[in-house]
């Protein structure tokens, strides 16, 4: 996959677009509700376009560039212009039959991170995952789901591993917890094999897979699983992620922003370091 290209520009100029309007907003001293009545919306609307979260027409940007009083023929055009690529269907669109709106979310985030730190308690993560154990995960939340329907989750999960050896691809810190690698998801050659996939990843130079030891993680008790994505340049505010059962929360508040990185650094100090994470790894194959 070397030279794969992950198709994250969307997302981000959807994100660095919506910034700007923000920058635009505040500067002028209009509300959100005031901003979306103007173009026929509401202030939630206004919000999920700063954020990044929906896409933009042109007739929406352009009225709010006139509320905001953009007048500049050459500065109005330089935005409207970002509007068209905003737009650009991602590759997920093609399964929104199996990937709910608010994981769409995710994958978009997920693609325009430059950092991705995250903290997993019952599986390995999905981007770690071999297609057997990914399957075997997925039927495990997914039990009366048809064949095909597995099948098309799991061409998902495999599709997003493009990032893993993208040229642009994201700075990735794994942490695992060693009780997800003692569960036996699939059986134990589907283990062994994801087990052995680990080591292979854990070799790549964006990678860091650390494994959190059981008897450990005050910390991770408390927080449970949980992901802080981080983007580039100064307009993309970081967040945090977390998954529920049937939808997910994205927090992206400064400081609980900075709550959950103290907490991902101190899960990571209690994690044993990459030597002796592979070192556990080889244990645990011998195991099995």
């Amino acid at each position: 996959m070397t030279g794969v290209q992950t198709g994250s520009g969307a997302t981000a100029r959807r994100m660095q677009l919506g910034s700007q309007l923000r920058r635009l907003r505040e500067s002028r001293g209009v509300t959100r509700e005031d901003a979306g009545y103007s173009i026929r919306g509401s202030e939630s609307k206004i919000s999920r376009m700063e954020l990044g979260r929906v896409g933009f027409k042109q007739r929406d940007v352009a009225d709010l560039l006139t509320l905001y009083g953009v007048d500049d023929e050459a500065e109005r055009a330089a935005l409207l212009d970002l509007v068209g690529d905003t737009n650009t269907p991602a590759w997920w669109h093609a399964y929104s039959d199996v990937v709910p709106p608010w994981f769409q979310t995710y994958l978009g985030l997920e693609e325009a991170a430059r950092t991705i730190s995250s903290y997993e308690v019952q599986f390995i993560q999905g981007l770690l995952q071999t297609e057997d154990y990914a399957r075997a995960v997925i039927v495990l939340g997914n039990p009366a789901a048809p064949p095909e329907e597995i099948e098309r989750r799991v061409a998902v999960r495999m599709r997003r591993q493009h990032l893993l050896l993208a040229e642009d691809g994201p700075d990735i810190l794994a942490i695992v917890d060693e009780a997800a690698l003692r569960r036996p998801c699939g059986g134990p050659e589907v283990m062994r094999r994801q087990l052995h996939r680990l080591v292979e990843l854990a070799a790549l130079p964006r990678l860091t897979v650390q494994v959190l030891p059981l008897g450990s993680g005050g910390v991770a008790a408390q927080v449970g699983a949980f992901s802080v994505l981080g983007f580039p340049g100064p307009d993309l505010a970081d967040l945090v992620y977390l998954e529920q059962f049937t939808t997910a929360l994205y927090l992206d508040k400064p400081a609980e922003v900075a709550e959950y990185a103290s907490a991902m650094e101190r899960v990571r100090a209690e994690s044993l370091s990459p030597d002796r994470t592979l070192a556990l790894l080889d244990s645990a194959l011998r195991e099995l």
